[in-house]
């Protein structure tokens, strides 16, 4: 859990708040836990609106256009590295707060669009675009390390 944690905090200490924060809330409601689903599912989601909530609380949403445009072609593209995990959630921290709640969400929670516009307030759109914007802005991240390497090791 606090890898998920780690995916929605801008470092390792706020990660720590996060996961915390989450378990005094799995304790605390663990009686009304029916087993609808498997308890790490439950534990899971407890986190991420822990995380959500926290960098709410903190301020660090921006607010973007509810109508922005999302290309529906960049979806398709694959997001492949040979970076190391580290260096990866590095770039996700780096993102702008309510880009890094999209992706997170989406590309590796696995909620739809729907479903998180709902949790944060936005329209599916709006979730859209910034999930599209998130990911050219990782690839341009990305791109920018291959850059330094090749520097590096060439010159």
């Amino acid at each position: 859990m606090l890898a998920v944690g780690k995916r929605y905090a801008r470092t390792d200490f706020e990660a720590e708040d996060i996961l915390q924060d989450a378990f005094l809330k799995v304790f605390t409601y663990l009686k009304n836990f029916k087993g609808e689903c498997p308890l790490e599912f439950w534990i899971k989601r407890i986190v991420i609106n822990t995380a959500l909530k926290h960098q709410h609380r903190n301020r660090h949403l921006t607010v973007t256009d509810q109508d922005e445009e999302w290309d529906e072609a960049s979806e398709q593209e694959n997001f492949d590295s040979q970076h190391g995990y580290e260096e990866l959630l590095q770039l996700v921290r780096e993102l702008p707060p309510r880009y890094q709640a999209v992706f997170n969400l989406y590309a590796i929670e696995g909620f739809s669009h729907k479903e998180i516009g709902e949790m944060l307030d936005i329209t599916e759109s709006t979730s859209k675009s910034q999930y599209s914007r998130a990911r050219a802005s990782l690839r341009q991240a990305l791109q920018n390390l291959e850059n330094q390497y090749h520097e590096r090791v060439i010159g």
